[in-house]
């Protein structure tokens, strides 16, 4: 069964940082296009950035461009969001995820193996 389980969320104040991680029982994660996405209450899932199997397509949602970066390393079998500038508008429970094609799609359903998230919460 493909496990996914997101760790690193806390309370920071604006302009705080945080990196989050998820970590995979896949040995074979590095076959997969990982991605993050986040859910704030009331709000549908969004999309926030994803990487690539082979790691030569990056893709940010705007909200993330120039704040957030994503990583992964294989061989560890974890995937990561650095997120600086953190604003309040960044809070919502924020999910990793695994698709099984080759680009980065940014729908949900093209996505599974879904972990509990984890949450972030900014202060103003």
């Amino acid at each position: 069964q493909f496990q996914l389980v997101e760790s690193g969320g806390g309370s920071v104040e604006a302009g705080g940082s945080l990196t989050l991680s998820c970590a995979s029982n896949q040995p074979s994660l590095s076959m997969y296009t990982m991605a993050w996405f986040r859910q704030a209450p009331g709000k549908e899932r969004e999309f926030v950035s994803g990487i690539s199997w082979s790691d030569l397509s990056i893709s940010y949602a705007d909200p993330a461009k120039d704040r957030f970066t994503i990583s992964r390393d294989n061989i560890k079998r974890q995937v990561f969001l650095q997120m600086n500038t953190l604003k309040p508008e960044d809070t919502a429970v924020y999910y990793c995820a695994a698709s099984a094609q080759r680009l980065v799609p940014r729908n949900v359903r093209d996505y599974f193996g879904w972990g509990r998230g984890t949450q972030v919460t900014v202060s103003s």
